[in-house]
Parts: structure tokens; C-alpha cells; sequence
């Protein structure tokens, strides 16, 4: 596995690769890499010849008041997950190397980035769009990878690629989860141990309406009081939002007829939470 920090390096081993005329397998992230990573680099490696991870801890992304300095920075830890899950370069810029002096170009995308999280972190899709389409200009990857735990981002970047006729193929992979049912993130580390005890009421609330779903009722009135419920049993929990929306297009519906989505996102603490199920 190699490691390079520049764009003149990462264009070179890329150039080099392309010669080969095979597949490219790319898998974005911030780093702090967790078991959830570890599956995406993992699925990379098994469908592509050769697999990139990209570690950059992306300022646009990350609103006022949010934690961007504090977001955990572990490279050589993560270098070390990145080997054993099968990658073979990992790109790991600064914030210098990615927006360079009179850097001005920006991507908004539509509808689909205003709900949920969209609605609470202004200009946080905008950033993710923005560093992950220059990554796609840089890499060119056949295939890239994304976690569910993170869907609107997800759903935010199929419609980019589907908007610019990307070649990229968008890969969904199911959220990874703890023992107990709490979704991978690295943000987890903030909790303490009573919070992480409590932050299971999450994934209960998800399972409840999971449940109630299964057994017939499709009335989003009724499946979100579910949840409500479930959530109203821990009140250390700020709920930010919890809303079913329809999928993939993330627009209110008042009864789930083909596939929808549950989002759920709050505070324990000082920590935000997210995590969702598609029904």
C-alpha cells in the first residue's frame, strides 16, 4: 500500500494505473476509520483491481459551531486499517492541497439536499458535493463506495452523478452496527459511557417502526408516533429531527406505498447522532 498527499502524486499513480485500462475502486472518507469503513474497503477490494481511500477532514463541510477541529485525526491508525482491508493507495491531502489559493467553485444540488440534515447544517451538502466531485475528477473511479448510515449524503451524490452523467457507479452499502445495534460512526468516541448506553434509543425507535411497518401500517402519522414514543423514553435525547420521507427522492408523504426512509438525528451531550431504515 502506498501513501501520497499531493495532487501531482495521486495524478501520477493514477495515470500509471490507468495504463492497466482496469478497475478503480474508490472509497471517500474523513478518517478515524472505523469497522464501517473497513466493509466498504473490503467490498472495493473484492469488485475492483485496484483501490483507493481517500482521508481528508473537508472544512466546507462542517458549518459554524461544529466540530472541525476537534474531529478526530488518526492517520496512521487508519493506514494501518486501510492495509489489512485489501487498499492499495491511500490519498491523504491537506486542506491547502484540495482548495488552493482562489479556489471559488462550488456544486449545489436541489431538493433532495433540503430536508434532514440539509435543513439543519446549511451548506454541509454543498462542501460534501463540492470535495467528492473533485475527488471523482481526480481519481476516476469505475465504482465508489458510501455507507446508508449517511443516506441523504448518499442520495445527495446519486444525484449528482446522475445530473453531470458521471461514468461512476454509487454503491450503497448496508449501515454497520455494534453488538447492541448502535450504527458505526466516528463520531461514537465522543460519548461517554452513559451516553453510549443511551444513545441505543435510537435504533430502538428505528426498530419499532420497523416492526409496526412489517405489520401492516403504512400511515406516516402513526409509524413517526412510534418512534416518538421509543425516543421519549431516554430525554437526555435532543431530537433534531425524525421524519419519513419518500426514497430516494426525500419528499413528504403521508402514507409509505412504495420505499421510504426513517431519519432520525439529535444530541447526547454534545454529540449528533444520525442513523436511519429504508421500509
Amino acid at each position: 500500500m502506498k501513501l501520497v498527499h499531493s495532487l501531482a502524486e495521486l495524478r501520477e499513480e493514477i495515470a500509471s494505473h490507468k495504463k492497466s485500462q482496469k478497475s478503480i475502486g474508490f472509497v471517500p472518507t474523513m478518517g478515524a476509520l472505523h469497522e464501517g469503513h473497513a466493509s466498504l474497503m473490503r467490498e472495493a477490494r473484492e469488485n475492483n483491481d485496484f483501490v483507493v481511500l481517500s482521508i481528508f477532514v473537508n472544512p466546507t463541510q462542517f458549518g459554524v459551531n461544529e466540530d472541525f477541529s476537534k474531529y478526530p485525526r488518526t492517520l496512521p491508525e487508519d493506514c494501518k486499517i486501510a492495509e489489512a482491508s485489501g487498499v492499495d493507495l491511500v490519498f491523504a491531502p491537506s486542506a491547502e492541497e484540495m482548495y488552493p489559493l482562489g479556489f471559488q467553485t462550488y456544486i449545489e444540488v436541489g431538493k433532495v439536499a433540503e430536508p434532514l440534515c440539509g435543513k439543519f447544517r446549511p451548506g454541509h451538502f454543498r462542501g460534501v458535493t463540492t470535495v467528492v466531485n473533485r475527488l471523482f475528477n481526480l481519481i476516476e473511479p469505475t465504482r465508489a463506495y458510501f455507507g446508508q448510515k449517511d443516506i441523504q449524503q448518499c442520495l445527495v451524490l446519486l444525484r449528482m452523478v446522475k445530473d453531470f452523467g458521471s461514468p461512476v457507479e454509487l454503491v450503497i452499502c448496508p449501515t454497520i452496527r455494534e453488538k447492541d445495534g448502535l450504527a458505526m460512526s466516528s463520531r461514537n468516541r465522543y460519548l461517554s459511557a452513559t451516553e453510549r448506553k443511551k444513545s441505543l434509543v435510537i435504533y430502538r425507535a428505528l426498530q419499532a417502526v420497523e416492526l409496526l411497518h412489517q405489520q401492516g401500517e403504512t400511515e406516516v402519522a402513526e409509524l413517526s408516533l412510534a418512534a416518538e414514543q421509543e425516543l421519549a423514553r431516554v430525554p437526555e435525547f435532543e431530537l433534531q429531527y425524525l421524519e419519513i420521507l419518500s426514497y430516494p427522492d426525500l419528499e413528504k408523504i403521508e402514507t409509505v406505498k412504495d420505499q421510504a426512509v426513517i431519519a432520525i438525528a439529535g444530541f447526547l451531550g454534545k454529540t449528533r447522532l444520525i442513523d436511519n431504515s429504508i421500509l
